[in-house]
């Protein structure tokens, strides 16, 4: 149910809710997803009374928790519609009390069972689920998240944003009446831009006698109101027999039907007949759920001959790789006729076939529409195959509706190959692009080629791509000989970009030797590095180089050129290394912070090697000026900005050398001198 905390009135109430378990199973029409009120866009729906039901768990987008679903649908009606062109919709629920609490959800159910609203929530739309009192539904400003459960008197918004509907799909509207009367609502649809009212106007689609002529079956182009129907509308010319009876098929589970079924006073003989309808004593014709009439005096033709044995006169499309046939009938066949094992049909043709079995499509009252025949495999060998209608296992042909027996007969249809979108690709490859060159086979038949290269499309069988040497790609393909259609999807990273890099200290001892670690990427074969006076290496990784030791400060150019032989791409790169003249640690006794380019900065010189370094100045009152824990970062003899005076200075220096792992403390006195 929804959640509790909807009330949040008074503890009675919260008791109350607590102890709910339950309401009855919802019976009445229009309250389930398979009996919905079919929509018309321009009628305004009143629901006068709401009966009390429940039945099913709902959940409810960003509301319900991760386990059971705290929402129902509660004492609700359904409502169905189509699509007829894409934009947006917008409707007012408009209670008939303004104290009372009304919620809704928006499912798009095409291709689906309805009762899937209860099972699938990737087909949940929108809605609304404020415990606010009054008006709600679904408009152009209105929240574009579905408003959870909450209080009456917290007020929350009880619209939604008018959600995009698209054509062609089916929706279901379910509208739920928390409150616990059976006081009901008003329901309008306008202001959106989707169309939902089916353009199609009414009239009859056919008539059909059954095999002795006191029956005619009657199919209309759409659904039609039931509570339109009163039994007196037709009539036949010739008047061999006149109207007894009209049933409408589903009207004790439905508000509409598109089939109905007339008694007749007499067997029809031998002839061609008009099926004529009138207004009846309803003063109306049949009615569609916009309350548009089926013209008066519209003619349907039929013809009633005796019955004799029929052939079947097609198979339905026959698909990619088809694992059943669909066999059709000029007549209805009966359902027990049909051998199960699948014996009354035998398949040959260029590849083999075995039938697994046969059955009627959706038997109704026995019989069925067309049979559909069960193969053990898919057909995917192409050719003209032969499908035979023998004497089963049971020792006859399939029976019709009439009780006669069809001939032995066969039927052509053909088959396609299955196809395959595996593609190979070379690759010329240069410095910066390469060129890639895709290809497809075309076996099978194919005819039609779809690549997506990144962003960039093709339809050549043999399309050709440049790309950067280093980088990630996606190449699809879908291909089709009209019929069947196949995908491949595949990354291509490419990395034969030559592009050298390499790491090493910027700042070295003059005892110590030069460690690099090379970084370069992409499909090199050669290298070549120049140490400046150290010499050369032709190596990917070379063994760490010594320097001079001259005793003053000195700066090489570290260079390595990377190359690819055989596409004859090579790039460099190169880096400055300092040497210092020492690595004693000291800390200068005076510096002179003018700006002149010497001794300019307090800090302590060459402490390449000192690991956990702390270094601070204090001035003669004891305050700390500067301190620092990178020995290349420099006090410049100002506080906050401000220079200091010329005096003595005090800095302690603290380290760990890192070749002798010593600790170090050192205490001394610098001069500031302007």
């Amino acid at each position: 149910m929804k959640s509790i905390l909807k009330t949040g009135l008074v503890l009675l109430v919260f008791l109350l809710l607590i102890n709910y378990t339950g309401y009855t199973q919802c019976t009445t029409l229009g309250q389930n997803p398979s009996t919905a009120f079919p929509v018309c866009g321009n009628t305004i729906f009143r629901q006068t009374t709401v009966p009390l039901c429940s039945s099913n768990k709902l959940f409810v987008p960003g509301c319900s928790g991760s386990g059971n679903a705290d929402y129902e649908n509660r004492n609700p009606f359904w409502y169905k519609f189509t699509c007829y062109q894409s934009g947006t919709l917008s409707f007012v629920i408009t209670p008939l009390i303004f104290a009372e609490d009304y919620d809704w959800q928006l499912y798009d159910i095409t291709g689906k069972n309805p009762d899937d609203v209860y099972t699938d929530r990737t087909i949940i739309v929108t809605g609304n689920w404020s415990g606010s009192y009054g008006a709600t539904g679904a408009t152009g400003n209105g929240l574009d998240f579905i408003q959870c459960a909450s209080s009456p008197n917290e007020n929350w918004p009880t619209f939604a944003k008018s959600p995009n509907l698209i054509a062609g799909h089916e929706y279901l509207l379910l509208i739920s009446h928390f409150t616990d009367t059976q006081s009901g609502y008003d329901l309008s649809f306008a202001g959106g831009t989707a169309v939902i009212t089916d353009p199609t106007e009414p009239h009859l689609a056919s008539a059909k006698a059954d095999c002795d002529g006191r029956k005619i079956t009657v199919k209309l182009n759409k659904k039609m109101k039931c509570a339109s129907l009163d039994g007196s509308e037709f009539s036949l010319s010739p008047a061999v027999a006149t109207v007894t009876g009209v049933n409408a098929v589903n009207c004790s589970s439905s508000f509409d039907f598109d089939e109905l079924v007339i008694t007749l006073s007499a067997p029809l003989t031998n002839n061609n007949y008009q099926l004529i309808i009138g207004n009846g004593t309803g003063t109306n014709t049949l009615l569609d759920n916009c309350d548009r009439n089926i013209p008066v005096n519209e003619q349907v033709p039929f013809q009633y001959l005796t019955p004799q044995p029929i052939f079947a006169d097609s198979i339905g499309r026959v698909g990619c790789a088809p694992d059943m046939l669909k066999v059709y009938f000029p007549k209805r066949i009966n359902c027990a006729s049909i051998a199960a094992d699948g014996s009354d049909f035998a398949i040959i043709g260029p590849g083999a076939v075995t039938i697994s079995g046969a059955s009627g499509n959706n038997c109704i009252n026995g019989l069925t529409d067309y049979i559909i025949v069960k193969l053990s495999s898919p057909i995917s060998v192409k050719g003209n195959y032969q499908l035979r209608l023998k004497a089963g296992n049971d020792g006859t042909v399939v029976i019709d509706e009439c009780g006669q027996q069809t001939p032995t007969q066969t039927l052509s249809f053909t088959a396609v190959d299955t196809v395959s979108a595996t593609f190979s690709y070379s690759n010329d490859m240069d410095c910066k692009y390469d060129t890639l060159y895709f290809s497809h086979n075309g076996a099978h038949d194919v005819n039609s080629w779809n690549w997506k290269f990144n962003t960039t499309t093709s339809t050549s069988q043999n399309p050709v791509i440049v790309w950067p040497a280093a980088s990630s790609n996606t190449a699809e393909l879908i291909v089709s000989n009209g019929v069947c259609a196949d995908t491949v999807k595949n990354t291509i990273i490419l990395d034969n970009e030559v592009r050298a890099s390499f790491d090493m200290p910027s700042i070295i001892c003059p005892e110590d030797a030069l460690k690099v670690t090379n970084a370069s990427k992409g499909l090199i074969d050669q290298w070549q590095w120049n140490f400046a006076v150290s010499g050369t290496r032709a190596v990917k990784d070379p063994a760490p180089v010594a320097f001079p030791q001259t005793g003053i400060e000195s700066f090489y150019t570290i260079k390595l050129v990377a190359s690819n032989t055989s596409i004859q791409c090579s790039d460099s790169v190169s880096k400055i290394v300092r040497i210092l003249n020492s690595c004693f640690i000291a800390v200068p006794t005076a510096f002179t912070p003018n700006g002149d380019g010497l001794n300019d900065f307090l800090f302590p010189y060459n402490a390449l090697k000192a690991k956990d370094l702390e270094f601070s100045v204090y001035n003669r009152w004891g305050q700390l000026v500067f301190t620092t824990k990178d020995w290349q970062r420099k006090w410049d003899g100002k506080i906050n900005g401000m220079p200091q005076p010329t005096g003595v200075y005090v800095w302690y220096l603290r380290y760990t050398h890192t070749d002798t792992g010593e600790k170090v403390l050192q205490k001394g006195t610098t001069t500031l001198i302007r």
